[in-house]
């Protein structure tokens, strides 16, 4: 458990720097495209974490990402926002079986299509919410569209390059219903939830 919340504290700082740093710093097509990977701290909490820890370090994040960037309050909305329709969005994309206790998103077990299902609906989730937010009206609403689609594709692409960071494979496994059966039978309790 110690090593998990570590994990999970050392991902969310070094994305966080590494947004401030780095990313925040670069320009593709005229600003067009805005690599926002930070939210993908937020993505990669494991699967049975209470919706309320969820909801508050999205704001932690995004409160965070807005002091760095001097963005007062658009960051932390659209962190709050994937942090509240992440619960919605993994019960959508769960396999038949359901998710095992302690389990991260992981490509390498979950799969890459499942990865970017996840990832795809979530980030497009924050980066409609934070550049709607940013221009503040619908006047120009097929250019922020576009960017909103256009950042969300550069993160999923990005988000590859940055998996062996966020879904480094774990010892988790899927859990067949078989398998909870029989532990259940020799145990007298299942110890995965179903």
């Amino acid at each position: 458990m110690i090593g998990t919340i570590t994990a999970n504290l050392l991902r969310f700082v070094l994305l966080l720097l590494v947004q401030v740093l780095v990313l925040d710093h670069v320009v593709m097509f005229g600003g067009l495209m805005v690599p926002y990977l930070y939210v993908l701290a937020l993505l990669m909490l494991p699967f049975e974490m209470p919706r309320w820890a969820v909801l508050m370090l999205g704001a932690l994040l995004g409160h965070a990402m807005d002091v760095f960037s001097g963005t007062p309050g658009m960051h932390l909305g659209a962190c709050v926002v994937a942090a509240y329709l992440r619960t919605p969005v993994l019960r959508l994309v769960a396999p038949r079986d359901g998710y095992e206790f302690g389990m991260r998103p992981n490509v390498a077990i979950m799969g890459l299509p499942w990865a970017f299902t996840y990832l795809g609906l979530l980030v497009l989730a924050h980066h409609l919410w934070l550049f709607f937010i940013e221009v503040f009206r619908f006047e120009r609403f097929g250019h922020t569209l576009l960017r909103a689609v256009l950042s969300a594709a550069c993160c999923l692409l990005r988000s590859p390059a940055a998996s062996r960071l966020a879904f480094s494979s774990s010892s988790c496994r899927r859990i067949s219903p078989s398998t909870r059966r029989m532990e259940s039978a020799t145990t007298g309790f299942a110890r995965y939830p179903s």
